[in-house]
């Protein structure tokens, strides 16, 4: 299906984005009511977005029996998406690619799945070292929201050099690199869409694009979907501050005056909640504007030891 330039818009001023076999009452609709109102996008995708029965399903589904977990993922949205959009522009990557976090834990770092894949991005072990995630007894880097979304930054980057092609590797962050290059090699076609009406691929990645191309749909536009009055959480921020080996969150808490589960949701990667003596030390992440309180604590905790 060949692209068109579609205007799609709100209130204010005009402007245009592209996108794939969109809706065609749709976007005559809103291009009629724009021309009227001479208004403003409302969504902007970096991302080929293609309409079909497939979208459409999985649209159904998230305003249907998927709705309350779409709910959550749209309240999260605003307290993680902001930070993993800038480091996918830092990457030069499309920042539409945030959204498969989304789909693969519903942004959380505590996900976990049935193939031990791991945290926002659900990398298991063997790709997050490929990538730089460390994984070990105290540590699990995967956990970490911006180490995991810079190595994700990274994987997808390398696939999109395999396959040229969003679509694709989007389907091979899913299924892995190997398996969809030997279906595109089987069946001499470069068409995700194609590959999956041949039934080739396993279910779970037919349904990964289309899935993921639902929830960019929804959650740039969730109103017009039916998903009015998210809570939206507050965006994360934080500072960095070096501690030595031997810290524990909750401890350092306690005496910094701060809450411990800020220090634990900060720090996810601490999977024992602790660094121990012999990693020598390590830097966390601590509530933004509490540096100089963090610090006062941890001299009390150098004099008290000696």
């Amino acid at each position: 299906m060949s692209a068109r330039l579609l205007l799609v818009f709100t209130l204010t001023t005009m402007a245009t984005l592209t996108t794939y076999g969109a809706p065609q009452a749709l976007w005559e609709s809103l291009d009629q009511q724009a021309r009227r109102r001479k208004a403003q996008p409302i969504a902007v995708f970096e991302y080929p977005v293609e309409y079909n029965k497939e979208v459409r399903h999985w649209i159904k589904y998230f305003q249907g029996s998927g709705r309350l977990a779409f709910s959550r993922w749209l309240s999260r949205s605003s307290r993680y998406l902001p930070s993993i959009n800038k480091i996918f522009k830092e990457e030069g990557l499309p920042t539409d690619l945030a959204y498969i976090a989304m789909i693969e834990s519903g942004l959380t770092s505590h996900a976990v799945s049935h193939a031990k894949a791991v945290g926002p991005w659900q990398f298991i072990a063997s790709t997050g070292e490929r990538f730089g995630l460390e994984t070990n007894w105290w540590l699990d880097e995967r956990r970490d929201f911006q180490k995991s979304t810079r190595a994700a930054a990274k994987y997808l980057k390398h696939l999109y050099s395999m396959f040229d092609c969003w679509n694709l590797a989007a389907a091979s962050y899913n299924a892995g690199e190997n398996r969809i290059a030997r279906a595109m090699a089987k069946y001499q076609t470069r068409d995700f869409w194609e590959i999956a009406r041949l039934g080739v691929l396993a279910r779970e990645t037919n349904n990964y694009v289309p899935k993921l191309i639902a929830t960019m749909l929804i959650a740039k536009t969730p109103s017009l979907y039916g998903f009015k009055n998210i809570q939206k959480q507050k965006p994360l921020e934080f500072e960095y501050i070096y501690v030595p080996g031997g810290t524990r969150l909750e401890t350092l808490a306690s005496q910094a005056g701060l809450s411990k589960s800020s220090l634990k949701e900060l720090n996810p990667e601490l999977i024992r909640g602790y660094i121990p003596v012999q990693a020598g030390g390590r830097e966390i992440r601590i509530p933004e504007g509490t540096a100089q309180r963090v610090s006062k604590a941890l001299r009390a905790q150098v004099i008290g030891k000696n």
